[in-house]
């Protein structure tokens, strides 16, 4: 006797604020970082002053970072290198696809 089989197919959807706090959490452990540029909360998303931005393009994220850099380290190293961390840890962390990771440098930090 022949059975029916069916799959159930699932669908899992990571929030926006999954995608907002590892994205600030792998930018504040890059050395090199001072902070955030902006304020970072709950409804920080809806601010224009947000540090962090994510928009999608269908399955796919984008994200918009700005960060305070200190002033003993050289900026185009740790914008790549915040770019290289965000990226990683979201894919890695949640599994959406990340297509790019624009670093706005907002001001320095001196010590």
């Amino acid at each position: 006797m022949k059975g029916n089989t069916q799959t159930a197919q699932s669908r899992l959807k990571i929030s926006e604020d999954v995608i907002l706090t590892v994205a600030k959490l792998a930018a504040l452990d890059v050395k090199g970082v001072a902070g955030l540029s902006g304020e970072m909360n709950t409804v920080s998303k809806l601010k224009k002053n947000a540090p962090i931005k994510i928009s999608f393009m269908g399955d796919v994220a984008a994200v918009d970072i700005n960060i305070i850099v200190q002033s003993t380290e050289k900026a185009c190293t740790v914008a790549q290198a915040v770019q290289t961390a965000v990226k990683e840890n979201i894919q890695n962390m949640t599994g959406v696809a990340v297509a790019r990771v624009n670093v706005v440098i907002d001001g320095v930090e001196f010590e």
